[in-house]
């Protein structure tokens, strides 16, 4: 967090040195404030700050990749006059441990079309999910997704 306040400075002194007090001059100073913080990342100590920016970026863009897909996938699905729907609720073995973890998860497991986060058990090492296309074969690969996919990615930004 340390980092992410002194980025917060630089952005407030690049206004107040251009005297433009705009969002605008905000996120310009934001930028360049990140960049003279990895510039000086072995001075100021260590790049934690950078690195989780950096696994931030990866789970927006990856985040934004499934949706395209799921949308694109549950679109086909209604528009063509077959049937490819094949529902099912599957148990998904947790890495996250704090409710911030789970929830995030939990939360971008549900944004995504066609899938739905129902439960946790109670001592927080499964999540439940629903899923609209999954085949006996796939369960394995559905769970590897979510594993390999969203749950690395929240786990690296939030720990």
């Amino acid at each position: 967090m340390n980092g992410f306040l002194w980025n917060i400075l630089l952005a407030l002194a690049w206004m107040g040195m251009t005297e433009d007090f705009t969002p605008q001059a905000l996120l310009v100073g934001f930028v360049l404030g990140f960049l003279i913080l990895f510039v000086t990342r072995r001075v100021v100590g260590g790049p934690n700050y950078l690195i989780k920016v950096g696994h931030a970026l990866e789970l927006f863009v990856f985040t934004l990749w499934e949706l395209i897909l799921a949308n694109v996938r549950v679109a086909h699905d209604v528009l063509t006059p077959n049937f490819y729907m094949r529902p099912g609720v599957i148990a998904i073995p947790l890495d996250a441990r704090t409710d911030a973890e789970i929830t995030l998860l939990a939360n971008l497991i549900t944004l995504t079309p066609g899938t739905l986060s129902l439960d946790v058990s109670t001592d927080r090492s499964t999540l439940y999910i629903h899923v609209m296309y999954i085949d006996d074969d796939d369960l394995d690969l559905v769970r590897r997704k979510i594993k390999e996919g969203f749950e690395r990615r929240v786990l690296e930004v939030l720990r």
